[in-house]
């Protein structure tokens, strides 16, 4: 949600009663003073993850996507395995993984 639309939910809220002037003034401020980079957070989330060096079978795809997610890692190989019975679709995406996303 942008911050125009933020600010006029937010001025909806005011003219309907919701919010007082002093809390309208308060949530205004705090709203545009607040930084508004999600979409960087998620950009340097996306540069930061690696394929594991130590949680490796082949290429640490596995590993990585696991410490990424904080899900178990045999349960990301799980899911890649399922997804290579389905029509090779696992072994294709695991091997763009392991071509594209650097290593630790």
């Amino acid at each position: 949600m942008s911050i125009s639309e933020e600010l006029s939910k937010l001025h909806e809220l005011h003219q309907r009663g919701g919010l007082s002037d002093e809390e309208f003034a308060r949530a205004k401020a705090r709203l545009i003073d607040a930084p508004h980079e999600p979409a960087g957070r998620v950009l340097a989330a996306a540069n930061a993850w690696r394929r594991s060096r130590q949680d490796a079978w082949f290429g640490g795809v596995c590993g990585g996507i696991a410490r990424a997610t904080g899900l178990e890692s045999w349960l990301v190989r799980l899911l890649f395995c399922i997804l290579a019975l389905c029509g090779g679709a696992g072994l294709v995406i695991y091997l763009l993984i392991w071509i594209f996303v650097p290593a630790e």
